[in-house]
C-alpha cells in the first residue's frame, strides 16, 4: 500500500487568524502515528517532545534520527519544545489496537510525562462507533459504550478519564455545526489550558 509521502513528515501548522498574516499564538506539530510495521519510533516522538526534530524530517521506521542530520536540532528552544502531547485514536478503532501499540502509546506518554509535559488524548469518530451517538451526538457523554472504551483506554495507556475528549470528525457535513464544534472546541481549550500551565510551571 502506497501512503501520501506528507504522511511521514514532521510538519508544523499555524491557525490564522481573520486578518491576513496574524495567527493564533500556539501550533500544532503533526506525526504520522504507531505502526506495528511502518510506524514513527518511540525514540523520534522522545525527540520531538524536546525539540530536536526540525520541520521536514522524514520519520524512518528503521531508524531514529541520528545527530548528525541537517534536521536535528541540536539547541531547542521553549518554542521548538512540546507544551502538550496529543494522542488522536479513531473511536472505531479501540477495541482492534494491539497490545504492542497499547504499550508503545503509554511508553510515549511516559516520556512526556517524565518532561513534565502533560498529555490529553482525542477519541474522534464517536458518531461512527456508537449508533446512540450517530442519532444525536448530545449523547456522547451518555453513551455506556464510548464511556467503556474511554475506560479501558485509560487503564492500558494511563491517560486519565478527564483527559480524554471524545469529538466528531468533519467528513461530509457541507455546514458547521453546533454540536460538533462544542466538543472540537471543548478539547481545544482544554489542550490549551494545558499548554498554558505547562508554559507557567516552566517560568517558576
Amino acid at each position: 500500500m502506497l501512503l501520501p509521502l506528507h504522511l511521514f513528515h514532521y510538519l508544523t501548522y499555524n491557525i490564522q487568524k481573520d486578518k491576513p498574516g496574524t495567527f493564533y499564538p500556539f501550533v500544532f506539530s503533526d506525526i504520522r502515528g504507531l505502526d506495528p510495521q511502518r510506524g514513527v519510533l518511540v525514540d523520534d516522538i522522545e525527540l520531538a517532545l524536546m525539540g530536536h526534530v526540525k520541520e521536514g524530517y522524514v520519520f524512518n521506521p528503521g531508524c531514529k534520527l541520528s545527530e548528525g542530520s541537517r534536521f536535528y536540532n541540536k539547541s531547542p528552544t521553549d518554542n521548538n519544545k512540546v507544551h502538550v502531547l496529543v494522542c488522536v485514536i479513531p473511536a472505531d478503532t479501540l477495541s482492534s489496537m494491539s497490545n504492542k501499540i497499547l504499550w508503545e502509546i503509554r511508553d510515549v506518554r511516559l516520556k512526556a510525562s517524565r518532561l513534565g509535559i502533560p498529555q490529553v488524548a482525542i477519541i474522534t469518530k464517536v458518531d461512527q462507533a456508537c449508533p446512540e451517538t450517530k442519532k444525536d451526538l448530545k449523547n456522547v457523554y451518555r453513551s455506556r459504550y464510548i464511556k467503556e472504551k474511554m475506560e479501558q483506554f485509560s487503564a492500558n495507556v494511563g491517560i486519565p478519564m478527564n483527559c480524554i475528549f471524545p469529538v466528531k470528525n468533519y467528513h461530509e457535513e457541507i455546514n458547521l455545526r453546533d454540536d460538533t464544534d462544542a466538543l472540537i472546541l471543548s478539547a481545544m481549550k482544554h489542550i490549551i489550558n494545558y499548554g498554558d500551565d505547562f508554559i507557567n510551571w516552566k517560568a517558576t
